[in-house]
């Protein structure tokens, strides 16, 4: 890790591009259909016994490997975008402590990957998933926040990485009432791989904010960002494959 320089870095993430296209296309050609339908909720009156009652209504449904594809491909994209066109201006921040393309692609791809637990633990509603992906969506780009305004500070500002920690851990608790709920007052009969996947996944996003910490606190090799940016891309690229192929082994296997 200590010989990675910018341009052993270019050829990594080329390697990344490879690796998490190749993952999507198998992904794509494996996997059997799986749709779960997206609901809506609302109130409507009762004339019966007129009153308000809460309902819902399936609006569509959604091809749950097509989610797992197009995280994939996210990553392979971006990671295809930053060793081509935007290869010297990556360099150029990189050298400076900064990434706008990671979280750009953190704030699609991990944004998608927390919307595929909430389906697989029965969270339809289409409202709360839109709160779902955006919350995840708000905790990257305040992670590219924490990473501009700290070019312009001889102190290290901490308040977006704590809001950040904040919007991001509230999607995890709402999945974790969905798996209490169905024990306390359903059949419990949440599949124990998506229990694998929550504990797994969780990991692995706070490893992300760990990697930060000990970026900004220059602790052991740290201290040099290259280190800290290679841990990101290992990250993305174990987390994003953790997760679709625990999806593919639990549902998606012909």
């Amino acid at each position: 890790m200590k010989k990675m320089n910018p341009s052993s870095l270019i050829k990594f993430n080329s390697a990344m591009a490879v690796l998490h296209a190749t993952q999507a296309a198998l992904i794509a050609l494996l996997s059997v259909e799986f749709l779960l339908p997206i609901t809506t909720s609302f109130l409507s009156f009762d004339f019966a016994t007129q009153q308000l009652i809460s309902s819902s209504e399936q609006l569509f449904e959604i091809s749950l490997p097509l989610l797992i594809v197009l995280f994939l491909l996210l990553s392979a994209l971006a990671h295809a975008i930053i060793v081509t066109v935007y290869r010297k201006r990556y360099i150029d921040e990189i050298k400076q402590g900064i990434n706008r393309a990671r979280w750009i692609e953190y704030s699609l791809s991990a944004s998608i990957m927390m919307v595929a637990i909430s389906l697989l633990v029965g969270i339809y509603d289409l409202s709360s998933l839109i709160m779902i992906f955006g919350l995840v969506a708000v905790m990257n780009l305040l992670g590219l926040v924490m990473e501009i305004h700290n070019q312009t500070t001889k102190k290290v500002g901490w308040i977006s990485f704590i809001v950040g920690c904040i919007a991001g851990i509230i999607p995890w608790i709402v999945v974790g009432l969905y798996f209490w709920s169905s024990a306390a007052y359903g059949t419990g009969d949440i599949p124990s791989f998506v229990y694998w996947i929550y504990v797994s996944i969780f990991i692995f996003f706070n490893c992300f904010a760990l990697n930060m910490f000990l970026q900004y606190k220059k602790i052991g090799p740290w201290r040099n960002y290259l280190f800290g940016e290679v841990a990101y891309v290992a990250l993305s690229l174990v987390a994003k494959s953790a997760l679709a192929w625990q999806v593919f082994a639990g549902t998606l296997r012909p």
